[in-house]
């Protein structure tokens, strides 16, 4: 597993990224270096299909074998898409956070709000800061 973070995606200070699926919508899910953080992924609350969420809102909760962390909606707009593999393997967040493991997809209300958000350089200096 490398600690890699895609450029092709933007990046949240909680640790999410958004990857563009090519049709107005994107998938979210959580970073290598977040699911290294949290160990062994157990159980995931997905958000409610066609959910309105606002940025930053918490949408959802991650537990792994030691802690239970919030997950937070990077963009507002609205949920489309949850990943229900998730139900029965939540261990795809660990094995495959950039693929596999995403969690919702998410129809931003305004495109440019992505500009807020952190490019994998930007995201590498924050969370190196950070620890």
């Amino acid at each position: 597993m490398s600690n890699e973070n895609p450029s092709d995606l933007r990046y949240t200070k909680t640790h999410e990224w958004l990857r563009d699926n090519g049709d107005g919508t994107y998938a979210v899910g959580i970073t290598d270096h977040a699911q290294g953080l949290l160990g062994d992924v157990v159980y995931v609350e997905l958000p409610e299909l066609e959910t309105e969420l606002t940025a930053e809102e918490n949408c959802g909760v991650i537990e792994s074998v030691k802690a239970a962390s919030d997950m937070y909606s990077p963009l507002e707009g609205e949920v489309t898409e949850v990943n229900e593999e998730l139900d029965s393997e939540p261990e795809l967040i660990n094995s495959a956070p950039f693929g596999e493991g995403w969690i919702f997809a998410i129809k931003p209300k305004n495109i440019e709000d992505l500009d807020e958000l952190m490019d994998a350089d930007q995201y590498e200096a924050y969370y190196q800061e950070e620890a």
